[in-house]
């Protein structure tokens, strides 16, 4: 979602009117989730999604018109797509799903809150946006929303929808499933970070948009640590330096933990872990071996299979 915020945030600069399009609920089955969000500027130029496709087309206009109608600040509107209405069929929305649609018309006037909003998610702060459903102002306020499924809610006043942080996946180890795990993470819009001293593995292979950090997994997490939208994922089967990770991220507010490796090599670790002074409550923390157990065998099925249980951990949060 930083992607459309950033866009709309230039076209505010830039004096045009927008709306901010956002899945208020979602029914039965639905490809976006609630909280998705799409932008729509006065010409039908839009960024994002609110569907599958189904119903964008509907939206888009339904945006463009709002602001051609638009009488005063902040006008808004809601609209339902189900496959029990007229509508739902011409927009082709078949699946059997049911979509809540929060549409909010956005001025010139409103881009100092959308730099707010983007500085905080650039310093990895939590917040919710505030769009007033009757006279008042665009409001920023933190909040304690965790990686997962941030749900817009409704109150008196106003339509509240949260923003979290991309993901951020620490890759402890520059090896060739490293490579793959990157690639896919940043795909999936993670903010994908591959940390490793040995200058050999890092500056011969390539890792997509990755940040490489070429320094001891200790020294970066201590710079670096984990917060509840971070995942972590050790991958060297060195010791010295997975080890050295662990004792620091299992301190930590990482929501997933994960290490290569088979169950011999892991009980292993365990012990050292435990002679560390690492408790069970600690050491339970830790996903291995790693990733959805789907038969992997490649590099790159290994990464997907980490990168699977990775989004299924994300999801079941609050």
């Amino acid at each position: 979602m930083t992607k459309e915020i950033s866009i709309v945030q230039d076209w505010l600069k830039l004096g045009h009117k927008a709306v901010i399009a956002v899945v208020a609920k979602t029914w039965g089955s639905a490809p976006r989730r609630a909280g998705s969000i799409m932008v729509v500027r006065a010409d039908g130029h839009f960024e994002g999604s609110v569907s599958g496709g189904c119903v964008e087309g509907s939206v888009i206009a339904e945006a463009v018109d709002l602001i051609s109608q638009e009488s005063t600040r902040h006008t808004h509107k809601s609209l339902e797509f189900s496959v029990a209405s007229k509508q739902a069929w011409e927009v082709g929305l078949a699946c059997g799903g049911e979509i809540g649609i929060f549409l909010f018309c956005l001025s010139p006037s409103d881009v100092d809150v959308f730099e707010q909003l983007q500085t905080s998610l650039a310093a990895r702060m939590p917040i919710s946006l505030s769009l007033p459903l009757h006279k008042g102002p665009l409001q920023i306020t933190t909040t304690s929303a965790a990686a997962g499924k941030p749900m817009p809610i409704t109150t008196d006043d106003s339509f509240i929808v949260p923003f979290v942080p991309p993901i951020r996946l620490d890759i402890v180890g520059a090896v060739h499933i490293a490579q793959h795990l990157a690639v896919m993470a940043s795909e999936c819009e993670f903010a994908a970070r591959v940390i490793d001293p040995r200058s050999a593995f890092s500056e011969s292979r390539t890792f997509g948009n990755a940040t490489l950090y070429c320094e001891w997994p200790d020294d970066y997490f201590r710079n670096n640590v984990p917060d509840q939208t971070t995942a972590v994922v050790t991958l060297t089967h060195d010791p010295k330096l997975d080890d050295a990770a662990l004792q620091e991220t299992l301190k930590s507010n990482a929501f997933y933990i994960g290490c290569l490796g088979s169950r011999k090599t892991h009980k292993a670790r365990v012990d050292r872990l435990q002679r560390a002074g690492f408790k069970d409550e600690h050491i339970k923390k830790i996903s291995a071996p790693i990733g959805l157990d789907i038969g992997s065998a490649t590099p790159a099925e290994i990464a997907a299979s980490v990168l699977a249980e990775i989004i299924q951990m994300a999801r079941k949060l609050p």
